[in-house]
């Protein structure tokens, strides 16, 4: 139940995975695909259009002015970061806030504007259990993706081929599965393509290339949305989805005939995400010893895991950057196109010996100091160049401060409650491990055992300081 609950999630706690221990797998798995009782998904607003300055879409902005644009933009995201954080620590629906991040990471993007930052993660987090299709098709046309990926600039006259080749190698297909021809044809297709001043869609027609195009065999006067059609037409499109979804929930080292098998269902669906991912976590292979406790846990994953177990909330929610940095994935930035490689990558000598201080550092207050390592500006000059910047330096002047953290543990120790005292040790590495278990002699020796709480709570600590506490 613990694997289920950190693969569709960001693990549970004890009462929750009690409850789940008394139903049946196909009525526990329905019950978290689809969430709970259906309502408005609300946007996570940390600032509204109206509360920008007036000029802040007047062109001949002075540089105080623009400089002021750019400062709020940097502290809204930073806000956006933390609301995210917290929504994905205390949302009922877990898998939706993961599938969220899944995509997040799929459809890599860099874009200093709040509101257009904004209307991306409501994209895919509206989208995240829904169609692949709807989902693509939605985030193509996102203020944030056309402007990252240079569309702005793709007109009749001149082709920018960057966004159609991104589409087809990273959102699609993948490499090797289309010409460079077809990444030519493809975006003549899009030419016309852009946003206006409030992130809204728009077609130019003038800018468009009514010309007839041949993209993947098929000719036509296609325009992007049939480009997008053709693209989702090919099973190719299916197994290289597939491929991803299973190495990110099931196992890194992926098992290409169950990925097929997977795919063709995900393809015949017409890409219903919802039924993929209950069809992977209902299925025995799911469920094997190979694909238990083997994934590396993301820098995110590991604090809302931390934080999901244990109720917090730190003096100052911005610190949760400053550990998204130095372990090495901070939301809303990014290393390049292809996201976050996650797997192995999130682990080095040193960000592992970072990690395994992580709960330490947070349950005794510890003070933090290890300096992040700078964003690289990767991803272009001008505004993004600045942005990171910025960026680094609000993360270099969180150096040496303490971490301040209001620690609720009644409920963790509430739901340990009734387990006897000899055999506390075992119950909390099984909880927090799952099959990665730690012999209950070893946590003696380092346990504060002068009462039951300071017990609880030191062992706590220390099994999640542990190497295998990194893995789910």
């Amino acid at each position: 139940m613990q694997h289920l609950a950190w693969r569709a999630g960001f693990g549970e706690t004890m009462p929750v995975i009690t409850d789940w221990q008394n139903k049946r797998r196909n009525e526990l798995v329905n019950k978290i695909v689809m969430g709970p009782a259906k309502a408005p998904l609300e946007p996570l607003y940390v600032i509204h259009d109206t509360d920008m300055p007036d000029y802040s879409r007047n062109k001949d902005m002075s540089t105080d002015q623009r400089k002021e644009i750019r400062q709020m933009n940097e502290q809204a995201i930073r806000d956006l970061n933390v609301s995210w954080m917290l929504e994905m620590i205390g949302s009922p629906n877990a898998l939706r806030e993961k599938m969220a991040l899944f995509w997040h990471g799929h459809f890599a993007c860099r874009t200093q504007n709040v509101f257009f930052n904004q209307q991306l993660l409501q994209v895919i987090r509206e989208n995240a259990l829904g169609n692949f299709a709807d989902l693509l098709t939605a985030v193509s046309k996102s203020a944030a993706m056309l402007q990252f990926l240079n569309n702005q600039q793709n007109r009749k006259q001149h082709p920018n081929e960057n966004f159609a080749r991104e589409v087809m190698e990273l959102f699609t297909m993948g490499r090797g599965h289309y010409s460079e021809q077809d990444v030519k044809e493809a975006a003549r297709a899009f030419t016309g393509w852009g946003f206006d001043d409030t992130g809204t869609f728009v077609f130019r027609k003038n800018a468009h290339d009514e010309g007839r195009k041949t993209v993947l065999g098929k000719t036509g006067n296609f325009d992007g949305d049939d480009v997008l059609k053709i693209l989702c037409e090919q099973e190719q499109t299916a197994r290289f989805i597939t491929r991803k979804i299973y190495a990110y929930f099931v196992n890194d080292q992926v098992d290409e005939d169950q990925v097929n098998k997977l795919a063709h269902k995900f393809y015949t669906s017409s890409y219903d995400i919802h039924g993929l991912m209950q069809h992977i976590f209902t299925s025995d292979f799911f469920y094997d010893n190979a694909n238990v406790g083997n994934r590396i846990k993301s820098p995110v994953e590991l604090l809302v895991g931390i934080r999901r177990t244990i109720p917090m909330l730190f003096d100052q929610e911005e610190v949760m950057l400053l550990f998204q940095r130095i372990m090495g994935q901070l939301l809303f930035y990014p290393p390049n196109v292809a996201g976050w490689p996650g797997g192995r990558a999130w682990i080095d000598s040193s960000s592992l010996m970072f990690r395994m201080r992580v709960p330490q550092v947070i349950l005794y207050s510890q003070t933090l100091s290890v300096m992040p390592k700078e964003l690289v500006p990767e991803m272009g000059e001008g505004q993004h160049y600045k942005a990171t910047l910025a960026i680094n330096d609000f993360l270099k002047r969180q150096y040496a401060k303490k971490i301040n953290a209001r620690i609720n543990w009644e409920p963790y120790l509430s739901a340990l409650s009734a387990i006897p005292r000899e055999s506390l040790a075992p119950a909390i590495a099984q909880h927090l491990l799952g099959a990665n278990n730690l012999p209950s002699a070893l946590l003696d020796k380092y346990a504060d055992a002068a009462t039951r709480e300071s017990y609880i709570k030191t062992v706590t600590i220390d099994v999640m300081s542990t190497p295998e506490y990194q893995l789910c």
